[in-house]
Parts: C-alpha cells; sequence; structure tokens
C-alpha cells in the first residue's frame, strides 16, 4: 500500500473550506486531510512529499477539445504566427524540401489566421501552387473550420465548378465564375479534408504521445475527443488496449456521420475501459464569429445585405438529433456561437425534452448566447462551455464583426454563474494549447490583444475561474464524485503550481506554472 503525505505549501481543496495544511493520498486516492503532525503522526511509514512553498490542487480537467486532431498537428506544417501569405507560402515550401516530400503526396499546413494576415484574406489555390506545384497541398485555419487548397488539391478531392456547395459549406469561386478558386468553408471543408490520408498507425501512436505529453505539461488530467469519427476511434482503442493513454480521455462521437460507433462499442460506454471511455454525440449547428460563419439573430456589423451568417441544420433536422440523444439517455455536445445557434438548440430541447432530464447536454463555445437564453439553459439543465481565450485572441476582431455592445457580451460567464447555468471553460485544441492557467487570465482580466477590456462586467473572481477548469468540469462529465476537488474519497488527480493563483495579482495568472502533473497519485510531469 502506498502512502504519501503532501504538506509545506498551499493546498487548494475548492470545497467549501478551501484550503488545507495537508493531504494524505493512499494507493492514488485522497484519503484525508489534516495538518502535517496529524498525518505523519497517524502514517509513520508514509513518503513525505514536502512543497516547499509552492501550490497544490486538483488536477485540470478539459471540458472540450481535439486531442487526436492535436496530435495530427505534429506532423502539420506549422502557419501559427504567419503575418502575410507569402509567409504561409514559405513554410510549406520550405516543409516541402526539408521533408523530402515526394510529388505527389499530401502536404497538409494548420493554424494561420486570415485575421492575422496582411491582406486580411485567406490563401487561394494560386498561392498555394507557388509553394507546392507538384503535390496537393490542403491547410487548414486556426478555427478548423474553413481552410484553403491547391490545384493539386482540388483534383484529388474532385471539386470542380460543377460541384455545389454542400448544406451547411461553402466553396469559395474566382470572381464571375463557378471556378473553383481553393477556399473551403464549414461543411465544404471538414467534409473534404478527411479524404486526405492517414499516417501509418505507428505515426499515429507517436503523435498521440506527444499530444499527452502536452496536455500533461499544463496539468490536465482528462482531456476529451470532441468530434471523433471511425479513424480516430480506431487510433483512442488501438492506445487503449495497448495501455498507452496515460490521460482520462472521453470521446463523443460524430452524431451525424457514425453513430454506429456506440452501438458497436459497449465496453467503453460510460465507463473507462484503459483510461478510454465514450461520453456521448458531437454536432455542429453553425461557424466561427472570427470567420463571420457563426448563425446570428441579427447581421453582423457593416453586412450591407444583411448576413447573419447560416445554420448546419434545419430545426426539424435537429430535433431528431436532439430525440435520438434523449431516447437513448445520451449526453450531446451542441457547437454553437452564434445566438441564433443558440436558440435553435434551446428551442430544440424545450420541444423534445421538457425541461432537465438530468442528461447535461453542453452547448460548446456559447459565444454570444444571450442572458435570457443563458435562463432558459438553466432550466433544461444545459451546461455553457465557453471558449473564453476568444476574449484574448480574437476580441478585437469580434469588436469588429459584432460591434461593442455584443462583442462585450462574448463568453458571458458572470452571467451564467448569476442565471444559475453551469459553465466550464475549454482551449478547442488544436486551435489553442491546452494552456488552462491563461484561460483563467482570461476569464478573470477578459482583455483584448489591443488592451481593451472586453465586458468588464463579465469578469470572474479567480476561485470562480478555476472552478470552470475543475469542478465543473467534473460535474460536466458526470464525474463531480471522484475528480474536480481535493475531498477524502475522491481520485488524487493533483496539480503542482509554483505559486498560489488565489495570492498573486490578477495580472499574474498568466505567467503561473506547472510544475507537476499527478493522475491517481503517480506523477506524470515534473518541470525539469
Amino acid at each position: 500500500m502506498k502512502r504519501t503525505v503532501y504538506y509545506g505549501g498551499d493546498i487548494l481543496t475548492l470545497e467549501g473550506g478551501g484550503r488545507a495544511e495537508a493531504l494524505l493520498v493512499e494507493d492514488g486516492v485522497i484519503r484525508e486531510l489534516g495538518t502535517k503532525e496529524a498525518l505523519l503522526a497517524s502514517f509513520p511509514g508514509a513518503e513525505r512529499a514536502d512543497l516547499r512553498g509552492r501550490t497544490l490542487m486538483p488536477s485540470f480537467i478539459d471540458p472540450h477539445s481535439h486531442i487526436t486532431s492535436c496530435a495530427q498537428t505534429f506532423g502539420l506544417v506549422s502557419l501559427e504566427g504567419c503575418r502575410e501569405i507569402a509567409e504561409v507560402v514559405k513554410r510549406i515550401a520550405d516543409y516541402r524540401e526539408k521533408g523530402r516530400v515526394k510529388p505527389g503526396e499530401w502536404i497538409c499546413g494548420f493554424g494561420y489566421d486570415h485575421n492575422d494576415l496582411k491582406e486580411r484574406r485567406h490563401p487561394g489555390r494560386e498561392a498555394l501552387d507557388r509553394a507546392a506545384p507538384d503535390n496537393p497541398v490542403l491547410i487548414s485555419h486556426a478555427s478548423g473550420h474553413m481552410g484553403a487548397v491547391n490545384s493539386a488539391a482540388l483534383r484529388e478531392l474532385g471539386i470542380t465548378a460543377d460541384t455545389p456547395d454542400p448544406d451547411g459549406g461553402r466553396i469559395g469561386r474566382v470572381d464571375g465564375s463557378r471556378e473553383p478558386d481553393g477556399y473551403l468553408e464549414e461543411t465544404a471543408f471538414i467534409s473534404r479534408s478527411n479524404a486526405v490520408p492517414l499516417p501509418s498507425e505507428e505515426e499515429r501512436f507517436r503523435q498521440m504521445e506527444m499530444a499527452q505529453d502536452a496536455y500533461l505539461r499544463y496539468g490536465i488530467t482528462t482531456a476529451q475527443d470532441g468530434l471523433t469519427r471511425p479513424a480516430e476511434w480506431e487510433l483512442l482503442k488501438g492506445m487503449s488496449e495497448a495501455g498507452k493513454l496515460r490521460l482520462d480521455v472521453v470521446s463523443y462521437l460524430d452524431q451525424k456521420q457514425c453513430p454506429g460507433l456506440l452501438r458497436e462499442n459497449p465496453g467503453w460506454y460510460g465507463r473507462y475501459r484503459g483510461n478510454l471511455r465514450i461520453g456521448g454525440y458531437k454536432i455542429f449547428l453553425d461557424g466561427s464569429p472570427q470567420g463571420r460563419t457563426a448563425w446570428m439573430s441579427e447581421p453582423y456589423e457593416g453586412a450591407a445585405d444583411g448576413y447573419r451568417g447560416y445554420p448546419s441544420y434545419t430545426d426539424e433536422q435537429l430535433e431528431a438529433f436532439v430525440r435520438q440523444a434523449v431516447d437513448e439517455r445520451v449526453q450531446q455536445l451542441v457547437h454553437c456561437n452564434g445566438d441564433a445557434a443558440c436558440g435553435q438548440l434551446i428551442g430544440a430541447y424545450q420541444k423534445v425534452a421538457g425541461g432537465d432530464l438530468g442528461l447535461r447536454p453542453v452547448m460548446i463555445h456559447a459565444q454570444l448566447v444571450r442572458e435570457d437564453q443563458l435562463a432558459e439553459m438553466a432550466k433544461l439543465g444545459m451546461i455553457a462551455s465557453f471558449f473564453v481565450a476568444h476574449t484574448w485572441f480574437w476580441g478585437d476582431v469580434h469588436l469588429k464583426n459584432f460591434g461593442a455592445a455584443r462583442a462585450e457580451k462574448i463568453s458571458p460567464a458572470a452571467s451564467a454563474l448569476q442565471a444559475g447555468a453551469v459553465y466550464t471553460f475549454h482551449q478547442d485544441t488544436p486551435v489553442i494549447q491546452p494552456d488552462m492557467l491563461f484561460t483563467v487570465w482570461c476569464a478573470v482580466n477578459r482583455r483584448t490583444r489591443a488592451g481593451v477590456a472586453l465586458g468588464p462586467e463579465e469578469r470572474l473572481s479567480v476561485t470562480d475561474a478555476l472552478r470552470g477548469v475543475t469542478a465543473n468540469a467534473a460535474f460536466q462529465y458526470f464525474e463531480e464524485d471522484r475528480k474536480g476537488t481535493i475531498r477524502a474519497g475522491k481520485r488524487a488527480d493533483l496539480v503542482v503550481l509554483d505559486r498560489n493563483p488565489l495570492d498573486v495579482p490578477a495580472e499574474e495568472l498568466k505567467n503561473l506554472r506547472v510544475l507537476a502533473t499527478i493522475k491517481a497519485g503517480e506523477p506524470l510531469y515534473r518541470k525539469e
């Protein structure tokens, strides 16, 4: 029997009492909290873990990301930080040369943002042709909702002037013609990008190991795969069966494309098997606010034609998805950014479920959800999982897209708290890094890159922000009895920070560092 007593620093329980002097971990479970002297006297043979003035708290729980997509990025050309299209072209060309990519092999990149490019537009077919004329090229926008391809990729994907726009998506066209210009939006991009060949299983396993390392560096012990299809499921299942999943991973199956995966894998539903379990279904109702594809009830700022974005499904189609989840008693994660999409989801649950059925459906992102909608969500037991780091990364873009009144209500966490709606915070990795402490900083400070205080009335206290990535996140996963706070009987999923987030100035929260990540009592990461 392994016993460890932690002491010598601040211990934040995130329970009612707030702090403890020492705690005993026994065989991966928190057994007792008390004073250092009492615990050491009661368990004289226990290992001593002196925190040396550092802070111990519950480890972080990821309420929404795509860990398999994060893994794939380790095999892609990084386009993060590009400031002009020429830089995108150069990075792809350099990769082609240094990577010794053969003619005809795919080259994929990830992470550009047209809002950051000098040209303020997406790279097109002609630019990507210059980067690699003999290779099909596909690059993904940082949001994952849109991207661009070159001429060779258009041919491989079978996209021509005769190809119609799919429901819930758009194929970019050369001005004055039907000829594809290389830009693909929403379903036109997401569905076609699945046709790109996958690397070998060995390489995919290696990339998943790297992704797990990244999550652990940020103090995360429970992660999510937020849109799992057959290829992703086979990877996760293979990792699980091989004993290679070190994190707990909760998978949400693509309800439109492959709901049958739930029936075919009952051993993983509702319980962990090899650190993997199926949590439920995932669907999309709209797009991206920074990409101007989120579905709004009022037009985008400056949209002379009244453009409001667009939905992914009709009301009837969505109600069928909700009815399936309700009938099967399965939790749904539903991507909604614009307030029209948020209203469509709320309306579907009101019609189909009629009230809170205990299923804890999750509105993912909920960027522009309104206060009146949050009150309705509370009645339905619907959780708002906010991508609150939008305030920093795209806050200035939102001010241009929506005007001050709407932009200041992006990720309205304080309004959710006041309305009694449960909230969590996520990073939608690989859109941004799974940096929970930076996310907490965003929720507390709500500052844009240009230094604008974006909706200061929506700021949270540090404790309430921390609950969004610990206790509330555990509740979202129906795991509040075993994760999310430090309490006797819960699993010893813990993180050691260099300083106490409750005692540092709010501006310093983003500078805190994870020194160790502990899962079930075992240290899986230590900062060198």
